[in-house]
Protein backbone atom coordinates (compact mmCIF):
# COMPACT_ATOMS: atom_id res chain seq x y z
CA UNK A 1 0.00 0.00 0.00
CA UNK A 2 3.10 2.60 0.95
CA UNK A 3 3.39 2.34 -3.03
CA UNK A 4 2.56 5.45 -5.31
CA UNK A 5 0.27 6.49 -2.45
CA UNK A 6 -0.32 10.56 -2.68
CA UNK A 7 -2.27 12.87 -0.76
CA UNK A 8 -5.91 14.23 -2.24
CA UNK A 9 -7.49 13.16 -5.51
CA UNK A 10 -5.51 15.46 -7.87
CA UNK A 11 -4.34 13.74 -11.39
CA UNK A 12 -0.74 13.77 -11.75
CA UNK A 13 0.01 16.32 -15.10
CA UNK A 14 1.47 14.41 -17.37
CA UNK A 15 5.47 15.39 -18.11
CA UNK A 16 6.47 17.80 -20.89
CA UNK A 17 8.58 16.22 -23.79
CA UNK A 18 11.38 18.26 -25.81
CA UNK A 19 12.91 17.85 -29.16
CA UNK A 20 14.10 19.35 -31.64
CA UNK A 21 17.85 20.14 -32.67
CA UNK A 22 20.69 21.28 -29.86
CA UNK A 23 21.73 24.61 -30.44
CA UNK A 24 23.85 25.81 -28.29
CA UNK A 25 25.35 24.30 -24.72
CA UNK A 26 27.53 25.66 -21.63
CA UNK A 27 28.83 24.22 -19.03
CA UNK A 28 28.79 25.35 -15.05
CA UNK A 29 31.11 23.40 -12.69
CA UNK A 30 31.51 21.11 -11.25
CA UNK A 31 29.68 22.24 -7.45
CA UNK A 32 29.72 20.42 -4.58
CA UNK A 33 26.10 20.84 -2.60
CA UNK A 34 27.54 18.82 0.70
CA UNK A 35 30.09 16.91 1.26
CA UNK A 36 30.35 13.14 0.41
CA UNK A 37 28.07 13.76 -2.94
CA UNK A 38 29.47 13.63 -5.99
CA UNK A 39 30.55 16.68 -8.15
CA UNK A 40 27.51 18.14 -9.85
CA UNK A 41 27.62 20.28 -12.95
CA UNK A 42 24.66 22.56 -14.28
CA UNK A 43 24.32 22.91 -18.32
CA UNK A 44 22.35 25.39 -20.02
CA UNK A 45 21.22 24.28 -23.35
CA UNK A 46 19.27 26.07 -25.99
CA UNK A 47 16.57 23.63 -28.37
CA UNK A 48 14.63 24.73 -30.96
CA UNK A 49 15.06 28.52 -29.81
CA UNK A 50 13.96 27.51 -26.50
CA UNK A 51 16.74 27.64 -23.04
CA UNK A 52 16.65 24.47 -20.85
CA UNK A 53 18.72 23.63 -17.48
CA UNK A 54 20.03 20.15 -17.11
CA UNK A 55 21.99 19.02 -13.73
CA UNK A 56 24.18 16.04 -13.68
CA UNK A 57 27.01 14.22 -12.05
CA UNK A 58 28.30 13.58 -15.57
CA UNK A 59 31.23 15.97 -16.93
CA UNK A 60 30.50 15.08 -20.29
CA UNK A 61 26.77 14.77 -21.65
CA UNK A 62 26.43 12.04 -24.85
CA UNK A 63 25.08 15.02 -26.99
CA UNK A 64 27.03 17.27 -29.49
CA UNK A 65 25.90 20.50 -30.98
CA UNK A 66 24.18 19.82 -34.06
CA UNK A 67 22.24 16.61 -33.01
CA UNK A 68 18.51 16.03 -32.84
CA UNK A 69 17.78 15.47 -29.26
CA UNK A 70 15.00 14.38 -26.73
CA UNK A 71 13.89 14.59 -23.07
CA UNK A 72 11.17 14.98 -20.81
CA UNK A 73 11.15 18.30 -18.43
CA UNK A 74 9.14 20.62 -16.29
CA UNK A 75 8.46 24.10 -16.18
CA UNK A 76 9.10 25.94 -13.22
CA UNK A 77 9.77 29.94 -11.84
CA UNK A 78 13.50 29.45 -12.65
CA UNK A 79 12.90 28.37 -16.25
CA UNK A 80 12.85 25.23 -17.57
CA UNK A 81 14.25 21.75 -16.31
CA UNK A 82 15.35 18.72 -17.91
CA UNK A 83 14.76 15.63 -15.87
CA UNK A 84 17.22 13.93 -14.99
CA UNK A 85 18.64 10.70 -17.39
CA UNK A 86 16.48 11.68 -19.91
CA UNK A 87 18.30 14.11 -22.31
CA UNK A 88 19.94 11.65 -25.27
CA UNK A 89 19.58 11.54 -29.09
CA UNK A 90 16.42 11.00 -30.81
CA UNK A 91 16.36 8.31 -33.56
CA UNK A 92 14.78 8.48 -36.81
CA UNK A 93 13.60 5.19 -37.63
CA UNK A 94 13.86 6.01 -41.27
CA UNK A 95 17.29 6.47 -40.72
CA UNK A 96 18.44 3.52 -38.38
CA UNK A 97 19.93 0.45 -40.02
Amino acid sequence: MAGGFRRGNRKRLPKLEGRGELQSLEREGPFKEWLGMPDLYRYFLVVEGEKYSYQTEDGELPVTVGDKVVFRYKETKGGNWIDRNSLGKAIDPSEYQ
